[in-house]
């Protein structure tokens, strides 16, 4: 049966490349598309994830991490007051203005702690120290502001918001949903910024609980303390997040549309081609089934073409999508393809041949035996 299969779809080599090549398109078309919807989410939670906080407290349905309302700083005294609470600091999110040296403007999103070391934030310092943003005029900026800033080094100035400031750091990876670089920076620092709005205010409350406390429990605690504010477990908070972006920017059905095209397009090429080729050799399953082979035998001879099919069209088709991950990096885009999502394109790959195979099956299941003895 393995002869006959394997003999059958090599027969014509130009057919089967067609239809690996399909296969493969198809494969590469879903990795590098869910890679790509993969990574954009990830840029959306991020910060949420390195944040060393178990809750966060956040304005009244604030809908995710960049659509900030702030409320007054004082909140923080309620939820260090819990005796469930370990420590708990104000955390300020703000859009602000660069002047780079072209004379240009662009926009940064400022995150701002009175103390980053003690939430392991930021989490890839790639040049400085964090706990120097407390020293004076003082900012940080991740590298991925370099396609935006232009090039600049640590010791280099920029004007922020009308204030003098000294790039002394670097990070790595820290990204956001929109791609407006992040940058680094003193919560005082950050108030004087933008006094109008962010004076006495703050954005969100980092709380880290004793160990041993019920996470829930004393969310509802805190809830209870602060009636007019969220309070959301990190996985929480980044759910929501998340959810944000996919309902409603529409990244969430173009995932959707390029996942069923690609999908579309394997299914048709396979069942073609496939069904070509059985038609080639219907004399030869008519005589198989003469010589008392079942409609089970010719389905699995079917079935090892389509699995051969799929098998090289997803090689072909994963290779080329796990080297383009370099060249998307240098776009500044991130293309994560996680074991989880290339398993699943590979079993979905699988099944969908299988189906496909069927297109033919039914052609051939309903043969006469008698077939093979006409001339």
């Amino acid at each position: 049966m393995v002869d006959l299969a394997l003999k059958m779809v090599l027969h014509d080599k130009l057919r089967f490349f067609i239809t690996v090549a399909g296969v493969a398109f198809a494969v590469t078309l879903v990795l590098v598309q869910g890679g790509l919807f993969v990574g954009i989410l990830d840029n959306a939670t991020v910060t949420i994830e390195h944040l060393d906080a178990d809750l966060w407290v956040t304005s009244k349905n604030t809908p995710n991490l960049d659509f900030v309302h702030d409320f007054p700083e004082t909140y923080i005294n309620r939820v260090r007051s819990n005796p469930s609470v370990e420590r708990a600091d104000n955390l300020i999110l703000a859009f602000v203005n660069v002047a780079l040296p072209t004379g240009a403007q662009e926009t940064a999103v400022v995150y701002a702690l009175e103390n980053f070391r003690r939430w392991g934030f930021p989490w890839n310092v790639v040049e400085g120290d964090v706990d120097d943003l407390r020293r004076g005029p003082n900012v940080f900026f991740d590298d991925s502001a370099t396609s935006r800033f232009g090039p600049f080094a640590v010791g280099d100035h920029r004007e922020v918001q009308g204030q003098r400031l000294e790039v002394i750091g670097r990070t790595k990876g820290a990204k956001s949903f929109t791609t407006t670089p992040l940058a680094f920076m003193d919560y005082d620092r950050a108030q004087s910024l933008v006094p109008d709005t962010l004076r006495g205010k703050t954005s969100y409350i980092l709380v880290k609980l004793k160990p041993g406390v019920n996470i829930e429990s004393a969310r509802a605690e805190l809830r209870e303390l602060l009636p007019y504010n969220d309070v959301y477990t990190k996985a929480d908070w980044a759910s929501r997040s998340r959810g944000y972006w996919v309902k409603n920017t529409g990244i969430g059905f173009n995932m959707f549309l390029t996942v069923f095209l690609g999908c579309l397009v394997g299914v048709v090429v396979v069942a073609q081609t496939l069904y070509t080729s059985t038609m080639e050799h219907i004399k030869e399953f008519g005589t198989l089934k003469a010589i008392g082979g079942s409609n089970g035998d010719i389905y699995k001879i079917l079935a090892r073409q389509a699995t051969l099919s799929a098998v090289i069209g997803f090689v072909l088709g994963a290779v080329p999508s796990f080297l383009l991950r370099p060249v998307v990096e240098r776009a500044g885009l991130k293309l994560m393809i996680q074991p989880e999502l290339t398993v699943a394109v590979f079993v979905g790959t699988l099944v969908l041949c299988l189906v496909s195979a069927m297109v033919s099956f039914r052609k051939v299941a309903g043969i006469d035996p008698g077939l093979v003895f006409r001339g």
